[in-house]
């Protein structure tokens, strides 16, 4: 393999490791992602509705990874108070949360008619 496309998986492994140590909102949302993969399990929901609460995990960690990485960016590129900075910041906030919200309403959808027989 090209040593270029080696170092590239190398590169994201030292992204995801940064956001291991760094965000405490990624820890959360592992921590739930975990409750609700148990939760999953349990309830045995058939491996369509898994892979939906497997994708919707994958979709809000995905989105507090881009929302931190537009964070740092802002921060670096404005580091003084700046009103279109902080929108920015707002906005990534604001998609990571958007991703939450959506996750619990898959989570409600697949978990909560089983919760309730």
């Amino acid at each position: 393999m090209p040593k270029k496309f080696i170092r590239s998986f190398k590169y994201a492994q030292l992204g995801v490791s940064h956001a291991l140590r760094h965000e405490r909102n990624l820890w959360i949302h592992l921590i739930v992602a975990l409750a609700a993969l148990a939760v999953a399990v349990g309830l045995k929901v058939s491996r369509v509705e898994l892979a939906l609460v497997v994708l919707t995990i994958t979709l809000v960690i995905v989105t507090e990874m881009i929302n931190t990485a537009i964070e740092e960016a802002v921060n670096l590129a404005e580091p003084k108070n700046n009103p279109l900075a902080a929108l920015a910041k707002n906005l990534a906030a604001g998609a990571a949360l958007s991703a939450a919200v959506g996750a619990v309403a898959v989570g409600l959808l697949i978990f909560l008619p089983r919760l309730l027989r």
